[in-house]
C-alpha cells in the first residue's frame, strides 16, 4: 500500500501543470507603437537589454558580459495584436514562450504579458517574475515617449 500510495504521488507531481509568468498593464499607446517594441532587436534594445543581436533568424540577448545567453525565435506575428517568441537556451528558459499580446482601450492598449511553459515554479522563476514586472514597466515608458532605458546593460543591471 505504501509503495502505491509513493507512486501516486510521484504520477501527481509529474501530472502537474506547467508554470507561467503573468503580467498585465495599461499602456498609454496604440497597438501599432508598442509591437515593434516587443517583436524588433532595436525594440528590445530600448527597455530590455543593450546586448541584442540576430543570428541564424533568431534573436540573442547577452547578460553579464554574454555568461548568458538567451536565444528567441518568432513563434507567432500577428501585427499588431501578438508576438510570441520561444526560448531556445538558457538552463530554465529553453522550451519556454513569452508571449506578448496587445488588446487596443479607449486610453491606449491593454498588454497582457506570458513567460509560459517552465518546467517548475523555482527560486529562478520566481526572480524571473519580479524582473518581468520592471520590464513591463520599461517597456509601457518607451512605448510611451519616456526614455528608462533597458534595465540590462552589456555588462550587468542598468543603473
Amino acid at each position: 500500500m505504501r509503495i502505491q500510495l509513493r507512486e501516486c504521488v510521484a504520477a501527481k507531481r509529474k501530472a502537474q501543470p506547467m508554470s507561467d509568468i503573468q503580467h498585465s498593464l495599461q499602456v498609454g499607446a496604440k497597438p501599432e507603437t508598442i509591437y515593434p517594441l516587443i517583436s524588433t532587436a532595436d525594440g528590445l534594445r530600448s527597455w530590455w537589454a543593450e546586448d541584442v543581436t540576430e543570428a541564424d533568424g533568431a534573436l540573442e540577448l547577452g547578460f553579464f558580459l554574454r555568461t548568458t545567453v538567451y536565444r528567441l525565435r518568432r513563434l507567432i506575428a500577428t501585427p499588431p495584436l501578438e508576438f510570441e517568441w520561444r526560448c531556445e537556451t538558457g538552463q530554465e528558459w529553453a522550451g519556454t514562450r513569452i508571449t506578448f499580446r496587445l488588446a487596443e482601450t479607449i486610453s491606449g492598449t491593454l498588454l497582457r504579458f506570458t513567460h509560459g511553459g517552465w518546467e517548475a515554479p523555482t527560486d529562478y522563476f520566481v526572480s524571473c517574475n519580479t524582473v518581468w514586472g520592471e520590464l513591463m514597466f520599461r517597456l509601457k515608458g518607451v512605448a510611451e515617449g519616456k526614455s528608462p532605458g533597458p534595465l540590462f546593460a552589456v555588462d550587468g543591471m542598468a543603473r
